[in-house]
């Protein structure tokens, strides 16, 4: 089968890029014609690997020295396009001269399957993919973090896609309540294991990753960990990532010999690996990816019982620790007590283990091939 993925930037950094270019060569090493789509190109490499057998290409190059820019190109570069609604995460993106290259391609599609990764994205599929292509909206966030600008247009228009992908089961819930006339299914994003050295939970490391956003609540993780290092002295926290926060987040940190931001890594499974205890500090997710490649690892996990995602993939004491939403006091607690207890950490990363082998690509991947096979024959 043909199945086009469509991503706001391919050539980036970040959780759903990484997931949806595992998706693209998983279904290109089961003989799928697959393509990749990226609507914006910043860059002049993809940062992730990619199949040779999965084609490649962008709608809008926006690197530097591309085109020739005229006044009129940098006046549509401030302007937001009338599209993707108000407070979609991306929607600065969105500018009239993007939408038009987004609808043109959408419109231009003929048969095939067509899945789209984002709320604007799959908006515009949804109004612009003509009858004969099957759409799949992907949702990598959870519904409630959307803006009410943003849950309406999803309201309105989300019935027209075939179906929607979400990530949990409350999300799914969410949707059922929001919009009774989509059709939604719960697929988890995959994370392989193979080849992931286990770590051995010894060495004195906390590890935190992922974009410096707020999101992330990093500025929460630094002092959660602050609060227990004066009685941990030879325990140190690891935070690795880029972001518009870095910064900042430097300049709050006061444990200098203790707390350390590396910035981006392309050794972050060296780091896991090497790590004995995985903290989670997001205010909100989709599904934590990078927390799913560090139970991958057989890492210990402390982390905020937030929406969505978490509680979806940890028990409390059975493979994980999870305290309240921003419970900072909380969060140094239950990482303190990961590490004054080996044998806890030890059966927790046993857990760990066994709930990461659930969402291995193995598991996950037959189930997109079974829906797509599905959609295209009821088309």
């Amino acid at each position: 089968m043909r199945i086009r993925y469509l991503l706001l930037h391919a050539y980036g950094m970040g959780g759903t890029i990484r997931t949806v270019v595992a998706q693209a060569n998983a279904m290109a090493e089961r003989g799928h014609d697959v393509e990749l789509v990226s609507v914006v190109r910043r860059r002049d490499a993809a940062q992730f690997r990619i199949d040779p057998r999965v084609r490649l290409s962008a709608l809008v190059d926006e690197r530097d020295g591309r085109q020739e820019i005229t006044f009129a190109d940098r006046v549509m570069r401030r302007l937001r396009g009338k599209a993707v609604p108000y407070g979609e995460f991306a929607a600065r993106y969105f500018t009239p001269h993007v939408e038009k290259a987004v609808t043109a391609y959408v419109r231009g599609l003929d048969g095939g399957v067509l899945v789209t990764t984002r709320p604007a994205l799959n908006l515009m599929a949804a109004r612009h993919a003509p009858r004969g292509v099957v759409t799949v909206g992907q949702e990598h966030m959870n519904l409630s973090t959307h803006h009410e600008a943003v849950r309406r247009a999803i309201a309105r228009w989300y019935p027209r896609l075939a179906v929607v992908a979400v990530l949990t089961r409350t999300d799914q819930t969410d949707y059922r309540k929001l919009a009774p006339g989509v059709r939604t299914v719960h697929i988890p994003n995959a994370v392989s294991g193979a080849g992931r050295r286990r770590a051995t939970l010894t060495a004195p490391t906390v590890i935190a990753a992922g974009r410096l956003r707020t999101q992330k609540g990093f500025d929460l993780l630094i002092p959660a960990f602050e609060q227990i290092a004066p009685d941990h002295p030879g325990w140190r926290l690891d935070i690795y990532g880029e972001g518009p926060k870095l910064q900042a987040l430097r300049g709050s940190v006061k444990l200098r010999g203790q707390v350390k931001l590396h910035g981006r890594t392309s050794r972050l499974d060296e780091e896991l690996a090497n790590a004995s205890i995985f903290a989670l500090s997001s205010r909100f997710e989709g599904l934590p990816m990078v927390m799913l490649e560090a139970m991958a690892h057989g890492l210990a996990v402390a982390g905020f019982d937030c929406p969505t995602g978490p509680g979806d993939v940890l028990v409390d004491g059975v493979n994980g620790l999870l305290v309240p939403p921003e419970d900072v006091a909380g969060l140094g607690r239950a990482i303190a007590r990961l590490m004054d207890d080996p044998g806890l950490r030890q059966r927790l990363g046993e857990a760990a283990l066994e709930t990461a082998a659930q969402y291995a690509p193995e598991a996950i991947m037959p189930r997109w091939e079974e829906l797509f096979t599905e959609l295209l024959a009821a088309r």
